[in-house]
Formats: C-alpha cells, structure tokens, sequence
C-alpha cells in the first residue's frame, strides 16, 4: 500500500469494520502551507498542485466509535481523470488510535493507516506521537463562527494504477485559525513543516463515501 515510512505497517489482522459511508461528528483542526521542495517525491506522481493540506480530527463517534486522526497530503492532485473537477487529497501518512478505524481506511479507502497515541484538545493543544514520529499542533481560533457546508476529495494511488477517488462532505461552523505546528519524523520533517500556518477549525457533521477506481 502507497504510503511514506510513518505510515508503514505489514500488520494485517485489523478488527472488522462495517463498509462506508461512515457518518461522524467531527471537531478537526486543518492547515495547509506551500509544499517544500522534497514535498513532491512523496506524492502520488502525475500532475500536482505544491499545496500541503494537513488535519487533525477528533471523531466523537463513527461506526467505529469514537476515535482521533491526524492525516496529510504533502502536494495535491490536479484535477483530470479519475481525480474529478477539483484538486485532491493523495494522503501517504494517517494515524488513528482505533485498530477498526485502521482496518477501515486500508480495505475501505486505501489509506495507509497506522495506529498512534493521542492527546490533548483539537482545537487547541493536540499531539500525535507514533512509532519514531511525532506531530504537535498548537490552534488560536480567531474571528466569529461561520457556516461551511462542502467536500474535501482524496485520490489514492492503487496497485492497479489507477487513483481510487472518493471524498468526505462536511456541514457544520469554522473559524479561521493561526496554527503552530512541529513536525518530527524520518519523511514529515522533510515536507510537513514546523512553523505557523493559516488554518480553520472545523465543527460540524461529516460522511466519508465510498470510493471510485475508473
């Protein structure tokens, strides 16, 4: 399965998870910066946009239960075939504490989960630390609530070849946010970069759908 090292498992017997859509509310903080110059040899090949697009999620509940992630796309797909209309996400690093959830996202959507610990607030302090990697997220909301009602697309690389698309549509509020970041680890220090980014925090309800392989 495509991922970079912190991603890496050759662990196969996850606990079951029931098929998508998977419906969950959501508190997530998301940052993106301009992609380092190493940012593109860990993306999915092909034409790309040098956009990195991070989260953190805390999911009060799925039908895994109640779980946390952090995930990220060191440079996006442009749109075209089998991508869709818009830019998308090719995610090779995600990191949940729920062993069903991490069966979920590699024989669901070809997310190259791994297992890790968590703690803290989603909206505020927040750290994921895994096997030689660590990520800590420090989020200052700023400015009033608003409305957000939308889609973040993925597009993960398949052994066919092929990207298999999907996407998770949100409904909920947002506020801007300044977010810090530090990122430590043997690929994410070279393209996840430690530093203050724009970012949002996110409340809201959102349903991940299945993918397409075309």
């Amino acid at each position: 399965m495509w991922s970079v090292h912190e991603s890496f498992s050759d662990r196969t017997d996850w606990p079951e998870s029931p098929p998508p859509p998977w419906p969950a509310r959501v508190r997530a903080t998301l940052w993106w910066h301009r992609s380092t110059a190493a940012a593109a040899s860990y993306g999915p090949g092909g034409r790309t946009i040098p956009l990195t697009l991070a989260m953190m999620v805390d999911y009060l509940d799925s039908p895994v239960g109640p779980y946390r992630e952090i995930l990220a796309s060191p440079v996006l797909r442009a749109p075209g075939r089998g991508v869709g209309a818009l830019p998308a996400m090719a995610v090779p690093f995600i990191a949940v504490d729920s062993e069903p959830s991490v069966h979920g996202g590699r024989a669901h959507w070809h997310l190259p989960k791994v297992l890790a610990r968590f703690g803290g607030d989603a909206h505020a302090g927040f750290e994921a630390v895994g096997d030689g990697w660590r990520v800590e997220t420090a989020a200052r909301p700023r400015g009033p609530r608003l409305p957000i009602a939308g889609a973040l697309g993925f597009a993960q690389p398949t052994a066919a070849g092929v990207p298999a698309a999907g996407s998770a549509r949100l409904r909920g509020q947002f506020r801007y946010a300044r977010v810090a970041v530090r990122a430590d680890g043997p690929t994410i220090g070279n393209w996840l970069t430690s530093c203050t980014h724009h970012g949002i925090v996110v409340t809201g309800r959102m349903v991940t759908g299945p993918v397409r392989v075309s």
